[in-house]
């Protein structure tokens, strides 16, 4: 057992977050952490690495049991290369094997016979155990697996410190990787990641020797890695056997049944309940009555099951149908700066077509769309009544310094306050959230807003970079039918393989 938790609770202000939380962590575990936006899956990890500590309850950790961490934004800094920070994690095999080559050296040049000979002879053999356990010979293998499978093969000498916020989480994700730690936390690791590069973490996964337990949204990644699933809902914490697609049946049949079992106990209380109503005043039935009231007294109430929250709810639709060509690319030349992404590409898209553009990150997909959406190249046609709506990746086209409801209203001024309220309700945007200013928002909020606007745009041939960044599960999977259901023209990029799939 490396953790194990009891009747945890936890809250914040005074208002409760985790109550009852209960569960244990064995060597080699496989844990997928869900449940939606702000129930506190990133405060229960805390919990476990003792960065908080919990108000009641028990938790339990191994002695001497290594974490390794990686949170959603590492923060991670560091002055050094690449390869220098790989290879400081290898110092102890360093040594060992200079030890080693040391002891070599004095036994070649010691009499056979002597004490001292026996001596190190005895420090060689235990040497070789340590560098044996260890596997130190292979520390060089690893390091170059690892980095070349995280697409670090040739940035070796790269300062980490000049680094993309995602490129610095990525190589702290190496360094955890090569670290080896007895329990990984591994909150969203596939962010950052193109699909090459997350075939390769799943496949590298599938052998670690640790205990694995992440937070993710990425069902693909929870289907081929985990074997339990953790769902914090309302407060409490639900442990199911299995990996995603299984849990999602398991969880239906279970809130099936205690809804069932629910209604159940609820006519057999309102039949008793009549009874003793109808037949307790009466002398030749009062026995029988005060006996079912005594029923009804013992009788352990089952709580009504909260069954889950609704997930956010879009409708694409547009007025008018465009020419059968929606967009078309002649002799196209796509370049950043001296770099060439793209040259003399020719390609179209058909009115209804649901189109996939994927890529190594760097490639220039999101580039791509948006010479799409600017219109000035003239290798880029759209065809006739076409009227293209974009979601850009990190919202950029909301206004920071705009409440939640002027960002949409103004864009509508001729609508009334009640639909554009009616809108961001349906997006999941309470009454509350009305007038916080946009950059106060949460990355899964300020998602779900960015989707609201980009629905009302009416667009007929819809343009996405990355809509599934930020949003919860429940979320991907409402876009998800909302975009199946829309008989307009889709060309979205994306990572999420799952989300690929269902469109």
């Amino acid at each position: 057992m490396l953790v194990s938790a009891t009747k945890l609770h936890f809250g914040y202000a005074g208002e409760p977050l985790l109550e009852e939380i209960t569960f244990q962590l064995n060597e080699g575990d496989r844990v997928g952490l869900i449940g939606p936006n702000g129930e506190g899956k990133t405060t229960l990890l805390k919990l476990i690495l003792g960065e908080l500590t919990p108000e009641n309850g028990e938790i339990f950790r191994k002695n001497g049991m290594r974490i390794g961490y990686l949170a959603q934004n590492g923060g991670y800094s560091s002055f050094h290369t690449v390869e220098e920070e790989m290879q400081a994690i290898f110092a102890e095999d360093k040594r060992l094997l200079a030890a080693l080559r040391e002891t070599e050296t004095a036994i070649s040049q010691t009499d056979g016979a002597s004490k001292e000979y026996a001596a190190l002879s005895a420090r060689y053999e235990f040497l070789n155990k340590q560098i044996s356990a260890r596997d130190s010979y292979n520390y060089e293998v690893r390091i170059a697996a690892v980095l070349s499978g995280m697409g670090f093969a040739e940035r070796k000498t790269q300062l980490v410190s000049t680094m993309s916020g995602g490129e610095k989480t990525r190589l702290q994700l190496c360094k955890l990787l090569l670290e080896s730690p007895d329990l990984l936390i591994l909150d969203e690791p596939t962010n950052h990641l193109d699909t090459k590069t997350l075939f390769w973490l799943e496949d590298y996964l599938a052998s670690y020797k640790g205990a694995i337990l992440t937070v993710s949204h990425d069902r693909y990644f929870l289907d081929k890695l985990v074997k339990q699933i953790y769902e914090l809902e309302n407060k409490k914490l639900s442990v199911f056997k299995g990996n995603y697609s299984k849990y999602k049946v398991l969880k239906a049949e279970k809130v099936a049944h205690l809804l069932k079992e629910y209604e159940k106990q609820q006519v057999e209380r309102a039949h008793l309940q009549e009874y003793v109503d109808k037949n307790l005043a009466r002398a030749s039935t009062t026995k029988s009555a005060q006996s079912r009231r005594h029923k009804l007294e013992i009788m352990e109430l089952i709580e009504k099951p909260t069954l889950p929250p609704t997930p956010p709810r879009f409708v694409f639709s547009y007025e008018q149908k465009p020419y059968e060509n929606v967009l078309e690319t002649q002799n196209f030349t796509l370049a950043i700066g001296e770099k060439t992404l793209l040259e003399k590409v020719n390609f179209s898209v058909l009115r209804g077509d649901k189109v996939a553009l994927v890529g190594d990150n760097g490639t220039g997909k999101s580039t791509l769309l948006k010479q799409i959406i600017a219109g000035k190249n003239p290798a880029i046609k759209l065809g006739r009544f076409v009227k293209p709506a974009a979601y850009f990746q990190e919202n950029e086209n909301l206004n920071p310094e705009n409440t939640v409801l002027a960002e949409l209203w103004e864009r509508h001024v001729s609508w009334d306050q009640t639909k554009v309220r009616s809108i961001l309700a349906q997006a999941k945007l309470h009454e509350e959230d009305m007038d916080k200013k946009v950059r106060m928002l949460s990355g899964g909020e300020k998602a779900k807003l960015a989707l609201a606007v980009f629905e009302c745009e009416g667009g007929n041939f819809l343009l996405l970079d990355e809509p599934t960044n930020h949003l919860d599960l429940p979320a991907r999977e409402s876009l998800e039918e909302a975009l199946k259901a829309f008989d307009g023209t889709v060309l979205f990029v994306s990572h999420d393989r799952y989300f690929i799939s269902a469109l």
